[in-house]
């Protein structure tokens, strides 16, 4: 029951396959019992409105803040926002209702935060026409930050220059999969502490104990959002055809799916043919 024991907490993957209000029930408990102690929290799924409010009235000592997939939305965000300034590190991942106000919000009262992540599934934004604002409003807000990672988000290279010019203290920049980012090898070298990542998908990376994920991986050199999009050549697509028709066999197929922060190699074996 001591206060201390539950400094950190984590339910991220215990609360992906609860109902919302076991998860709300459970996050009231702990928190109760961190007495204000609070330092790390990691939850997903958060679908009311209350609980977001209860994080942050007790959230005087947070200092990591994990909320993926959660139905937060600007509104909620602009009215939490001040009483998250504690925090140093945010992870909004698929949280599909908020946008550049959520983020411009965060930018602005929480002024320790040094690492952000913001990162979408494909389908997610295939309806978007851009995301360049939510870009902005990082670059506008956010000059303390180190590690960035917005990975699938629909910006372009204009957007990402402005967070480089602007977020100076940068060593760790993830575009994998924003198609429209075509940074410059010499614009790159004029930040020599930053490691960009992206924006090809091409295998899992570890960045000092950065989460491990990967995004498609195969011995073809086309990428995941190829196929997610249908946007492949007509000589590949008779290629396929050809393929299907029993041309050539079937091996050991290994398949990566970008999930989340906690995906591994699926290492699924797919039986030979006969």
């Amino acid at each position: 029951m001591g206060p201390y024991c539950w400094q950190e907490i984590d339910i991220e993957e215990w609360s992906r396959n609860c109902k919302p209000e076991f998860v709300d029930r459970m996050l009231q408990l702990l928190i109760t019992r961190s007495c204000g102690s609070l330092r790390k929290l990691s939850v997903s799924g958060l679908a009311s409105d209350q609980s977001i409010f209860f994080i942050a009235n007790h959230a005087q000592s947070l200092r990591t803040l994990r909320l993926p997939r959660s139905d937060i939305n600007d509104s909620i965000m602009g009215k939490v926002a001040g009483m998250l300034s504690t925090i140093t590190f945010l992870d909004l991942s698929y949280c599909i209702n908020i946008g550049a106000q959520s983020l411009e919000a965060i930018g602005k009262h929480c002024k320790s935060l040094t690492s952000l992540r913001r990162v979408m599934h494909p389908l997610e934004v295939i309806d978007k026409l851009t995301q360049d604002d939510e870009a902005l409003a990082i670059a506008a807000t956010m000059p303390r930050l180190k590690h960035l990672e917005i990975a699938y988000l629909l910006v372009d290279t204009s957007s990402i220059i402005e967070i480089l010019e602007n977020c100076k203290q940068l060593e760790l920049l993830d575009v994998r999969g924003c198609w429209n980012v075509n940074l410059d090898d010499k614009f790159v070298k004029r930040f020599p502490k930053l490691k960009v990542v992206g924006p090809l998908v091409i295998d899992c990376y570890d960045m000092n104990g950065w989460d491990n994920c990967s995004d498609y991986s195969g011995s073809s050199g086309y990428l995941a959002w190829d196929f997610v999009a249908g946007d492949m050549e007509d000589d590949y697509l008779e290629m396929l055809d050809d393929f299907w028709e029993g041309k050539n066999e079937i091996g050991d197929v290994e398949m990566w799916f970008y999930d989340d922060v906690n995906v591994i190699d699926a290492g699924y074996d797919w039986p030979q043919s006969p």
